[in-house]
């Protein structure tokens, strides 16, 4: 995930350097579409469930997480493909995305309506600076959107104040800080076993290698990161509890449910309907229970 934890494991570094906006336009109009893409396989925990039988589910819950490596194309192929199928069964949608910071809710909202082009949107989200991965990733899923009108939610936290987090910690926020993020009682440190994965990682990524990064700094960042996007979410369900909230995030913000849904839990009901949907498991992920509620993995041969 594009997140303190996924940049300092994927580059043993903080804050990855960005691509430039130009070079993802350039390849994203070379990938105007999408590949159609089947499901393989789908499993509940160890149990293999037919693909329409796994989307009845589906179309049931308040909110479904769609958890992607974020440089992976079958993730992104997948997340076309689910939200395409339950498009056509006719329950409203909207998608919620971890890759557009908060700041910038206006100008998703302007794509959608019309108002401004994909270019546009580019620019007004600073989309290569603030996220930087190909934008012909995730482009046939904002066209997606706009074909059918599906709103779209910005999540994520601004970079400066993540920044900011990771290098001096929670306590160090103040005044306009607050503008996009929850109150300082409102983000919940207590979860011991998130903190001791993230502890693993952020060790066995930075041995050897000199840094600055205070753990406990970053441990709040990374919390910082999910109950932002937990926050929006759970506001969207209350303002329109009808409509189905797809999230599209990285993997590590919703193993065990632990980063951004027990968080969406807590603000809202503890019956609130909830799915957890891992693309393209490896098999150390399938081996590990709990770690989520569904698997969907794309035919390799398409």
């Amino acid at each position: 995930m594009a997140s303190p934890l996924g940049r300092c494991v994927g580059r043993l570094a903080v804050w990855r350097s960005w691509h430039p906006l130009a070079l993802s336009l350039a390849i994203a109009l070379f990938l105007a579409g999408t590949c159609s893409v089947k499901a393989q396989q789908v499993w509940r925990g160890n149990e293999s469930v037919p693909v329409q039988r796994a989307y009845a589910d589906w179309e049931q819950k308040h909110i479904l997480y769609l958890g992607e490596t974020h440089d992976r194309v079958a993730d992104h192929q997948a997340q076309v493909q689910i939200l395409q199928e339950l498009q056509r069964r006719g329950r409203p949608l909207a998608i919620a995305l971890e890759m557009i910071q908060r700041p910038f809710q206006a100008a998703l909202d302007a794509y959608i309506a019309g108002e401004i082009t994909e270019m546009e949107l580019l620019e007004q989200t600073q989309y290569a600076q603030r996220w930087g991965f190909p934008w012909s990733l995730y482009a046939p899923i904002f066209r997606f959107a706009k074909e059918q009108q599906i709103p779209l939610i910005a999540l994520n936290t601004p970079s400066e104040i993540t920044r900011q987090v990771a290098r001096q910690g929670l306590r160090s926020l103040e005044g306009d800080d607050f503008r996009y993020i929850p109150p300082l009682t409102d983000i919940d440190l207590s979860n011991t076993a998130y903190r001791d994965r993230l502890k693993e990682i952020f060790t066995a990524a930075h041995q050897g290698v000199s840094h600055s990064l205070n753990f406990d700094f970053f441990y709040q960042a990374q919390v910082l990161w999910d109950e932002t996007m937990a926050k929006v979410i759970a506001k969207h369900h209350q303002q329109d509890p009808n409509r189905l909230i797809v999230v599209l995030t990285g993997r590590g913000h919703v193993y065990f449910g632990d980063g951004i849904p027990q968080r969406v839990q807590r603000r809202l009901s503890p019956h609130l309907r909830q799915a957890i949907i891992l693309l393209n498991p490896t098999a150390t992920e399938k081996a590990k229970p709990g770690i989520a509620d569904w698997f969907w993995q794309n035919d390799p041969s398409l």
